[in-house]
């Protein structure tokens, strides 16, 4: 039988299920929103082993978490609990949220009795830890976290909490005749479904949605009645070894008005898909309209359409490019110092190796990395024929990043990097292509962080010019081992899957949402596939 171990997450929302008509176990101040100084009300039994103090830069929900700070390997005194009611026969699924910025400490979750362990190893974000219990008297019960030491403690670590759950009521069904939106969820278990769990956020960071209890091997289908708005579907499997195929055939699905959004079921832990529901884009573009000759399309046939929305941009220039990176390529996502933005350089957990002040850190000449940024063509300009507009100068494919970690990039294809010859500072790598990838020449591979936008700007080059690149495959050694000589797929095989599973890993982020209205703006067209992430599997498959 598997053994069921704590839950490893990416992004961190408190997870909470209840059966119908169970009475409530509920955590009171579980946000931590509450303080007498650094004290979170209904929380006891703090000990001198952690000190505690609220937090309002580092939380998850709400306007503050908990920072501890565990300052002792005496793992006898590093407590933090309250006492909650709970009923005969009543199944009741606590949860917390943990993020730890060192990884020599483990939280470990409290609910009558010491349950399971963070993972460590995680650091610079969240992650959940969760636990079912199912009462055998009307009783209460300790709920709370410990906090253990591992190798590498240096006496002081920083750890922040939040989000402990249950403190709401359950989610009630959908109600007759919606008259938002309307969405068809559809999940199919596997043979260990109490493993499973999943949840629906919107953009408020509230949970309109969310699993209760589920039976093996069943599935389960639900309407959602969905505002307008922005929102991210999570789930979540404890072992790490998601819904399918070890252990039966289990999948989920989301489809909105007959089009399926995303689908899944093949994941470790955790797998996350962001989506977009109503009409108005972030700089105020009516979508529906600038879309409206694609509604209802699948296939080469949806790509087409959308070839014709945006091919007709206005070409700014190469230089230009200098312009637009100085406004809108700028870090206020990640250490938000206003910098640019390199996805060669940017590391998202932790202080970046170094930083360009925009405008300024140009290049010109560079011999090592961190000398200067330049203008990366993902989509490398001499698979097109080099300095043709409007590829040349299209911002929608050009980022900015270290000039050094650029020409070290070359033309070559993006793919997974199985014997690395060049590291960048952020863990970007240049090598030879992993054994079994499908291709076994020279690639370069970014760090996951980027991995989706990537992806997306070449879904966007295989749609804008789509009249022009089946000549493109003949430019270069490079451009031949990635293009198939079609408009249709455009990609070689190996290389389309790999671009899909990078869209469906990395799911767009606010930073690729606002860099897509400043393009839209700056040159008159979208991406379709930051706007619709769906659309590349209703024209490329799953």
């Amino acid at each position: 039988m598997k053994k069921i171990t704590m839950k490893n997450l990416s992004l961190a929302l408190a997870l909470f299920s209840c059966i119908t008509g169970a009475a409530q176990a509920t955590v009171l101040n579980g946000g931590f929103e509450q303080w007498s100084g650094n004290q979170p009300a209904s929380w006891s039994l703090i000990d001198s082993g952690i000190a505690l103090s609220p937090s309002t830069t580092i939380k998850l929900v709400g306007d503050k978490a908990a920072a501890i700070t565990v300052n002792t390997g005496d793992q006898a005194n590093t407590d933090i609990r309250q006492s909650v009611n709970v009923s005969a026969g009543q199944t009741y699924n606590f949860s917390t949220a943990v993020y730890h910025t060192e990884g020599h400490v483990r939280a470990r979750l409290y609910v009558n009795g010491y349950q399971g362990y963070s993972n460590e190893n995680l650091i610079g974000q969240w992650q959940t830890l969760s636990y079912s219990y199912t009462a055998t008297s009307n009783t209460h019960i300790e709920v709370g976290l410990r906090f253990y030491d591992v190798s590498g403690f240096d006496g002081s670590e920083l750890v922040y909490v939040d989000d402990f759950q249950p403190t709401t009521t359950p989610v009630e069904p959908p109600p007759a005749g919606c008259a938002a939106t309307t969405a068809t969820f559809s999940l199919t278990t596997d043979s260990y479904a109490s493993e499973t769990s999943w949840q629906l956020t919107d953009d408020d960071n509230q949970q309109p949605y969310a699993s209760g209890s589920l039976s093996n091997n069943t599935l389960y289908t639900e309407q959602w009645c969905l505002t307008d708005g922005a929102y991210s579907f999570r789930i979540d499997d404890s072992y790490g070894d998601g819904i399918c195929c070890s252990y039966g055939n289990g999948s989920y699905s989301l489809s909105i008005n007959g089009v399926e959004v995303f689908t899944g079921g093949n994941f470790s832990y955790q797998q996350t898909h962001t989506f977009t529901v109503g009409s108005s884009g972030g700089d105020g573009t009516d979508l529906d309209a600038y879309y409206a000759e694609a509604a209802g399309l699948t296939g080469y046939t949806l790509k087409t359409a959308l070839h014709n929305i945006i091919k007709s941009h206005t070409a700014q220039g190469y230089s230009a490019l200098w312009t637009f990176f100085t406004v809108n390529e700028l870090d206020n996502y990640y250490e938000q110092d206003g910098t640019i933005l390199d996805i060669y350089s940017e590391n998202p957990a932790a202080t970046d190796a170094y930083v360009y002040a925009a405008g300024v850190d140009q290049c010109g000449t560079y011999n090592s990395e961190a000398d200067c940024y330049n203008r990366e063509h993902s989509f490398p300009r001499s698979w097109f024929g080099g300095a043709v507009e409007p590829m040349n100068s299209d911002v929608h494919h050009i980022f900015a990043t270290d000039g050094f970690v650029n020409s070290k990039r070359s033309s070559y294809p993006y793919g997974k990097v199985g014997s690395a010859s060049y590291t960048s500072a952020n863990g970007s790598k240049l090598g030879t292509a992993l054994s079994g990838s499908g291709y076994n020449g020279t690639v370069f591979e970014p760090i996951d962080e980027f991995k989706g936008d990537i992806a997306r700007a070449y879904f966007y080059m295989a749609t804008r010019y789509q009249d022009q690149l089946m000549g493109w495959q003949s430019n270069s050694t490079e451009a031949n081992a990635a293009l198939n000589g079609t408009s249709t797929q455009v990609f070689e095989s190996w290389l389309l899957q790999l671009l899909k599973q990078w869209h469906q890993l990395d799911p767009v982020s606010q930073k690729e949402r606002d860099r897509n209205d400043a393009a839209y703006q700056y040159q008159g067209n979208r991406n379709p596939f930051v706007d619709h992430p769906q659309f590349v599997s209703a024209i490329w498959g799953n």
